[in-house]
């Protein structure tokens, strides 16, 4: 309002007369009560001033000259701090989404896997009491309990073999350290010399055919722990995670069916059709891993007769060779299946030790 009346003031005509005095003005009254009032209100406002002083978050910054419209004003409250304020409080809110996500996205899962937990147990337990149905292959499950009786067959083999192992090698080592006591008595006992020395060279032939044969038996029961532990396993494992998908599978039928048999409102239909999705989702998992463990049964089937037909022809020869005294046999017997025995007086754990 001053700024209005300090313009008008300012630009106020002044007549001049002939004489270029200034004549009598009806706007002189005017113009000195306008001072009056610029004066009486500037002088409030320093006052003002004085007493609470300058607010800076309330000042503002001119863009442009004076007199510039009051889109040039910029607030200052508008630009303190603008890049610390705004960038911590768009970090902390982006930390807090992120948090809130996998917050959720654990509850989610905690919630499914819940859900599924309690829907195969529900299955597993009406199957056990013989209230609930389940899918039944009767090839495939007459294949799967012919694979766990051969392997604990074979695990009895393994078992005996081992065995065999650690009572021939004792048997070995005691020949060697006969074949050192006859060898030493055959230097202290000169009348009997040829007798002792006779047994000495007996005791280490044996040590050294008993050393070639532990080679092949234990040839056999590293092939043997390979087959039984590690292949055959290896097929159990994927039948085991066959079941549960049968389980899983079974689980989400039932619960599919007893949505069928409810009412037909908006509400059951959309959990039909949730229902349906998941059963579908699972029947596919079920084929999936049937498909597999199909598959694996077929290829341990082959490689199984495969490794037992090796081995039981190794196991023979080299059995039969060794009792028959043939040493020629036996030790052809071991480069007919790549059988490399350790030299003699290398530094390496012993075949034993290696088990």
């Amino acid at each position: 309002m001053t700024d209005s009346i300090m313009s008008k003031a300012a630009t106020m005509e002044i007549p001049i007369n002939g004489n270029g005095d200034t004549g009598t003005l009806p706007e002189d009254d005017s113009l000195e009560q306008a001072a009056k009032l610029q004066w009486s209100l500037d002088e409030k406002d320093l006052q003002q001033v004085m007493v609470s002083g300058p607010n800076l978050n309330e000042t503002s910054i001119v863009s442009g000259g004076y007199g510039g419209t009051a889109e040039g004003i910029i607030p200052t409250s508008s630009i303190k701090g603008p890049n610390m304020h705004h960038s911590s409080s768009s970090s902390s809110m982006s930390a807090d989404q992120t948090t809130r996500g996998v917050a959720v996205e654990k509850l989610e899962t905690v919630k499914k896997w819940g859900l599924n937990t309690y829907k195969c147990t529900k299955q597993m337990i009406s199957e056990r009491f013989g209230r609930g149905s389940r899918t039944v292959d009767l090839e495939l499950e007459a294949q799967i309990e012919v694979l766990r009786d051969t392997k604990r067959k074979y695990e009895s083999v393994l078992r005996l073999a081992r065995a065999l192992t650690n009572h021939f090698y004792n048997m070995v080592q005691t020949q060697h350290a006969l074949g050192d006591t006859f060898a030493e008595l055959s230097q202290k006992s000169p009348e009997l010399r040829d007798e002792f020395g006779y047994n000495a060279e007996t005791q280490k032939l044996l040590c050294k055919n008993g050393e070639t044969l532990l080679g092949a038996i234990n040839f056999f029961v590293s092939s043997i722990n390979t087959l039984v532990n590690k292949t055959m396993e290896d097929t159990l494992m994927t039948i085991k995670m066959y079941e549960n998908a049968r389980l899983e599978f079974d689980a989400y039928r039932s619960d599919l069916e007893e949505l069928s048999l409810g009412p037909r409102d908006a509400l059951a239909m959309a959990r039909i059709d949730a229902a349906q999705e998941q059963h579908q989702l699972h029947k596919e998992k079920y084929e999936r891993l049937r498909s597999d463990v199909i598959i694996k049964l077929k290829f341990l089937e082959e490689n199984k007769v495969k490794v037992m037909h090796k081995q039981l022809l190794l196991f023979h020869n080299a059995i039969s060779a060794y009792f028959a005294g043939n040493q020629q046999q036996l030790e052809q017997t071991l480069k007919q299946f790549n059988i490399k025995l350790k030299p003699p007086g290398a530094d390496k754990p012993s075949w034993l030790e290696e088990q």
